[in-house]
């Protein structure tokens, strides 16, 4: 990005038509690079987003709506696409793949579009007479002193670029990442819109333009940061800010964007867990680990190697004095490129829309990823915008002035440099193909991630044989961190599948109550090992305690329902099955378990009818197979 031209410079509209060409081809580019993503199977927490059982009705849609904590965050939006991408293709990975592929391939035509209007736009013009020139004025600046304009391919290549870093795999190749991509597109779409009508001002434009501003909120609350980035655009084309004409009309948008910005870390507290030990960091260890993770993310999109899932998370101490040349070199460079500004703005303004971009996620709001790094690849996508456009700008400026011959010789190199970012994309898209694979990769880069451990361990203890070397890895993951709750109660479940280890298995989960004893899963699955303990009055306790914490937690009722009926209490075990299946309507255990208490109760016809339930969610089952041929043998 360079300084826009003046005003003398007539306007241009972008020439749609004329960008098929490189749309074409950055969409076949980007394709070809993530083709490896696209046999992925679900990772990490992808579940949390790929709609739950209980919410995959129309009135579970509603409830994404309207009742903030049944997802894991409040994003309606992106949550309604992942539950109309579930009815059309269930738990099979690849269309949601697809989808967040071709997302990422729109935002990058998307990216070239706003620089293309961006760079071909004249430096001010004036509001027409209407209902807009109340609302947004003629504060235009005076013509200022510019760089020559971009050529037509800075917007292409920056694009490209975008596109094709390797630093963006992660949002791309993780299913749950779809929020990154569905946001960005919106956030550029409202972007394209808003120019339009800082040029034309048709209020119908404004609020087409807000309204995809909203939605784009609904999905990720990042994109709050895009009327303050409108604001450095429209000073980077014009030299100044008119109250009337740029501040005014984007006001609504800064509060809108502050009010979704709260709800979103309140949210992450009250929900996510962003809130505890891990968070509690003064003002002073903040500046520190938002000016080292500056320099990170900006490092990476100019050095896109050794890239990780999880990164080492850094100790923080405002006592050690070279942690303090991270801010204060930042600092420096902010007062370095304001100098710079009479000879150029676009310097400060690519700094200004990365660093502003990045704030939500440089440790001055909690978020819940920095419990095991300050730093993750997904957290610099939307920021990168501004630095890509810096390089597309620069990066053709500088081969027209060293290669002023052949015309080839700027496209060849901008061929090289794409062929080069697409095969490190390539490369790094097989660490996400499975869980094994993305925690044994990430642990030969960063060994210390107590987090890759656990997880690992997680996946092993899925596999047959595996179970043993799921404990190692829960161990070692302790012994990195040790006082972690969820680990305890992993290596507890993992005690509990082995013979002779049921006693091993209660100590752990009693253990992860004393560090946190509104730990539901620990609850729930102390519960169950009680009952195979034979101490059912205890177990009882756990599940309504767990229920208490997690109201919708069909599982525990169900597990309640089935002893309660066991140990004389039909009717009340009766009812927290039912419970169950209202909070899960496709939960055949808890058919089958009502099925079994209404047989305990003589209401024969009812339970075959529940038995035949269970047959229509899992055909061919054969213990509601076998209840069946009992009850009718009876008959």
């Amino acid at each position: 990005m360079v300084n826009a031209p003046s005003s003398e410079t007539p306007a241009s509209k972008p020439d749609f038509l004329g960008g098929l060409g490189p749309a074409a081809l950055i969409f076949c580019a980007t394709i070809l690079a993530y083709l490896p993503a696209l046999s992925g199977d679900f990772i990490w927490n992808d579940n949390d987003y790929v709609t739950a059982p209980a919410l995959r009705t129309l009135g579970g849609l509603a409830l994404i709506w309207t009742k903030p904590g049944v997802t894991q965050q409040y994003y309606p939006l992106l949550h309604s696409a992942f539950w109309a991408q579930h009815r059309l293709w269930g738990d099979h990975p690849l269309g949601y793949h697809i989808v967040t592929l071709l997302l990422h391939a729109g935002s990058a035509v998307l990216f070239a579009l706003v620089l293309r209007r961006l760079f071909n736009s004249e430096g001010s013009r004036p509001a027409p007479a209407g209902i807009s020139q109340t609302a947004a004025g003629r504060g235009g600046a005076p013509p200022h002193p510019s760089s020559p304009r971009p050529c037509a391919g800075a917007g292409w290549l920056a694009a490209l670029l975008f596109a094709l870093h390797p630093v963006h795999v992660e949002s791309v190749a993780w299913i749950s990442e779809q929020k990154n991509t569905l946001s960005l597109a919106l956030y550029l779409a409202a972007a394209l819109v808003y120019l339009q009508f800082d040029e034309a001002r048709r209020p119908r434009t404004y609020y087409v333009a807000l309204a995809l501003f909203a939605c784009s909120l609904l999905c990720k609350t990042v994109t709050a940061t895009l009327p303050a980035a409108l604001l450095v655009v429209f000073w980077w084309k014009r030299g100044r800010l008119g109250w009337r004409r740029d501040v005014l009309p984007l006001l609504p948008w800064l509060g809108l964007g502050a009010a979704a910005g709260l709800f979103s870390s309140w949210v992450e507290q009250a929900y996510v867990g962003a809130r505890g030990g891990d968070f509690d960091l003064p003002v002073l260890s903040r500046v520190l680990v938002a000016g080292r993770a500056i320099w990170f993310y900006a490092g990476k999109v100019v050095w896109p190697f050794g890239l990780n899932f999880v990164y080492p998370r850094w100790t923080v101490d405002a006592a050690v004095w070279w942690q303090w040349l991270f801010p204060l070199g930042v600092v420096a460079v902010a007062v370095a490129l304001w100098t710079l500004r009479r000879r150029t703005r676009s310097p400060l303004a690519a700094f200004l829309l990365f660093v502003g971009s990045l704030f939500p996620a440089l440790s001055f709001v909690n978020l819940y990823g920095a419990r095991y790094s300050w730093v993750w690849d997904h957290w610099q996508y939307l920021p990168d915008l501004g630095l890509l456009a810096l390089a597309g700008a620069a990066l053709t400026a500088g081969w027209r002035r060293a290669a002023p011959g052949p015309r080839w010789v700027g496209p060849l190199l901008a061929g090289a440099l794409a062929a080069l970012l697409g095969a490190r994309t390539w490369a790094h898209c097989s660490m996400f193909h499975d869980n094994q694979t993305l925690y044994l990769t990430t642990l030969e880069r960063n060994p210390g991630s107590w987090l890759a451990h656990n997880n690992l361990g997680l996946a092993w203890s899925k596999m047959p044989g595996r179970l043993k070397d799921a404990v190692a890895q829960y161990e070692e993951a302790l012994r990195l961190k040790p006082g972690i709750s969820e680990t305890h109660t992993n290596l507890g479940l993992a005690w509990s599948m082995m013979p002779g280890r049921l006693g091993d298995a209660v100590a752990q989960y009693e253990e992860a109550l004393r560090l946190n004893p509104d730990y539901t899963d620990a609850h729930f699955y102390l519960a169950n090992a009680l009952v195979q303990a034979g101490r059912v009055p205890e177990a009882i306790e756990h599940y309504e305690e767990a229920l208490r914490l997690q109201p919708d937690l069909a599982e525990a009722s169900n597990n309640l329902g089935m002893i309660l009926c066991r140990i004389g209490r039909p009717q009340e075990g009766i009812g927290r099955i039912e419970a169950a299946i209202r909070m899960q309507p496709s939960f055949a255990q808890a058919h089958f378990a009502r099925g079994a208490a209404l047989l305990q109760t003589g209401r024969r016809a009812e339970a075959v009818a529940e038995y035949e339930t269970v047959l229509q969610l899992r055909p061919g089952d054969p213990s509601a197979l076998r209840m069946l041929e009992l009850i009718r043998a009876s008959q």
